[in-house]
């Protein structure tokens, strides 16, 4: 395939030969139904019996399940040409928006896909200064739509010849053949339901042709991207496609919001005095919550443009992969430095208090990056070389907000929920990883190690080799030994006047109760026994005490703050634990 007979293709032909097999299944069916009635049905009716009745009835018999054979196959040329429309049309799409992106960069882009430009600063056609690194983004978008068009070209030309050698030797009149071929053509719909085990549905993707895989990937990309058990690099592909979605679909309901109502009704309106009009209520709702979607969307979209100094975009080191995008309540946004289905070492932090669908592109990414290259830093420090690290930032529950539902920090409901959720997605993470397994590191901050707790009292508990736990208010449980890693892989950061990991559990703001809690749990915490305790029993390694005001947002290393927790947390993480800086548990 090459860029003019991509782009020059009139994929819509392919849609007029797909509508000619229609209409002829359809007349086939009808001259099946008529051949049933006119013949079959009468022939039953007359109580023909004997020997020639024997033989005609087993005959006639034969014929039904031909002819039945035969409208299958006929129905399936019909979905192979609406898989090649598909195809086609998805290439033809990418070729183009990649042309165009090139036009606007004043690339010039030559038939056999080489890419010059202007490189005089005082020409009107200069390119500007990043023309080189824009060439090799958009020469690499157009060899993806030739090679997407060259797999559809040769997946489809398969599947029709395979149907027309049916169709010319008969064999396709066979019941058999055509339940196979129509089983086939069906695995291309039987999804596996959200929540499915992530070892059932990496076997389901493995009886996958690579053909239906990308199949899958173009017409479900919000079911595949987000299934526990489909490969990264899959789920990368499919989200990317579903980000674009969801932002048009967020811009298409602002603009179907219509204009501003009126703020306020007037004294005459409600006979009385002025009060908020419910219908601009009811729209500033709507509006509000439809942007702050929208926002944090466009965020993950231009880290993955590359729009952040810190990297994320196209031939981004290491690259930057969308492991779950999602709408569900708050948003849902799952990023991964390095991909974690060939990396020797894997990490997964699960946020807490405050964290939101716009922060996952901006500063949580940064976040999780500086888990990746701290995590390399101690592997080459140890001998591990090369370094092979994935870290994930995994924002796939509701986390609690402060502003507007502030008790729901104080409740185990969300990381219920998210330890549901964060369990399966670890577990999909185990069943699609080549070679070896992976060490795994799960890590939670603030409520987020509150889910890590939970995720761990799962059916099957939690797939991990290592637990690090940062300014947690507990866990959900009193000893590290329950978590299910034994209590020397549970490994635990306190700073000093982090306010989070300090809240006290319930009892003590019941007067008269706090004697009482005082002796019976003299570590508790509001959700538990507080980990950085000597009661709790987890290795507790050195953070900086930081203050009030900073030191929870600073164990992983923002502004350069936190003391010894980022290395402690890249040392866990490359599988070298045994070399933290260490602290004695309070």
């Amino acid at each position: 395939m090459d860029i003019k007979t991509l782009h020059d293709a009139d994929v819509i032909g392919i849609t007029t030969a797909k509508n000619a097999f229609d209409t002829l299944a359809t007349a086939f069916g009808q001259h099946k139904d008529n051949w049933q009635s006119e013949v079959v049905d009468r022939l039953n009716r007359s109580q023909w019996t004997g020997t020639a009745a024997g033989h005609a009835q087993a005959r006639i018999q034969l014929l039904e399940n031909e002819l039945q054979a035969a409208q299958q196959e006929i129905g399936l040329v019909s979905r192979a040409l609406q898989d090649a429309y598909d195809g086609f049309a998805a290439a033809q799409s990418h070729l183009i928006s990649a042309l165009d992106d090139a036009k606007t960069h004043k690339l010039t882009v030559a038939a056999d896909g080489g890419i010059t430009w202007d490189k005089d600063p005082n020409s009107a056609n200069f390119a500007g200064t990043d023309a080189e690194n824009q060439a090799k983004q958009i020469q690499a978008r157009i060899t993806a739509a030739l090679n997407e068009a060259d797999h559809t070209d040769q997946t489809i030309s398969a599947r029709l010849a395979h149907l027309a050698t049916n169709a010319s030797s008969g064999t396709g009149l066979d019941s058999a053949t055509a339940k196979a071929d129509t089983d086939a053509a069906n695995a291309l719909q039987q999804i596996p339901a959200a929540g499915t085990d992530p070892n059932s549905v990496k076997a389901w993707w493995n009886g996958l042709t690579d053909d239906q895989q990308q199949r899958m990937i173009l017409n479900h990309p919000d079911q595949i991207g987000n299934l526990d058990g489909i490969p990264a690099v899959a789920r990368d592909q499919a989200n990317r496609t579903n980000l674009k979605n969801l932002i048009q679909d967020r811009q298409r309901q602002l603009a179907d919001l219509g204009p501003e109502p009126k703020k306020m009704l007037s004294v005459a309106e409600t006979n009385g005095g002025p009060v908020e009009n419910p219908d601009y209520t009811e729209w500033k709702r709507k509006r509000d919550a439809l942007k702050e979607k929208l926002a944090g969307f466009q965020n993950i979209q231009k880290r993955l443009d590359g729009k952040f100094d810190d990297g994320g975009g196209p031939n981004s080191d290491p690259p930057l992969l969308l492991l779950g995008i999602g709408d569900q309540g708050q948003g849902r946004a799952i990023l991964s430095w390095g991909d974690p289905d060939k990396a020797k070492n894997v990490s997964s932090l699960v946020p807490g208090l405050n964290s939101t669908l716009a922060g996952v592109g901006a500063g949580d990414a940064s976040t999780a990056k500086r888990v990746y290259q701290s995590a390399t830093t101690a592997a080459t420090a140890n001998g591990d070389v090369p370094p092979s690290v994935a870290s994930v930032f995994w924002l796939g529950y509701d986390a609690p907000q402060l502003e507007g539902s502030g008790s729901s920090v104080l409740m185990q409901d969300r990381a219920e929920e998210g330890g549901a959720a964060y369990q399966k997605f670890l577990t999909g993470l185990r069943a699609t990883h080549e070679g070896v397994p992976a060490h795994m590191t799960a890590q939670g901050h603030s409520y987020g190690s509150l889910v890590v707790g939970k995720a761990t009292r799962q059916p099957g508990g939690l797939p991990v080799d290592d637990i690090v736990l940062v300014g947690s208010p507990g866990v959900g449980v009193d000893k590290a030994s329950q978590l299910g890693v034994g209590a020397d892989h549970v490994y635990v950061g306190t700073a000093k006047y982090d306010p989070v990991a300090a809240a006290p559990a319930p009892g003590m703001f019941v007067p008269g109760w706090a004697a009482y809690e005082a002796i019976t749990n003299p570590d508790g915490l509001w959700h538990g026994t507080d980990p950085a305790s000597q009661s709790f029993g987890a290795q507790r390694f050195s953070v900086a005490d930081g203050t009030v005001t900073d030191s929870h947002d600073n164990y992983f290393g923002k502004h350069d703050k936190g003391g010894d927790s980022l290395p402690n947390i890249g040392k866990i993480v490359s599988g070298h634990g045994n070399t933290i800086t260490r602290e004695d548990p309070r």
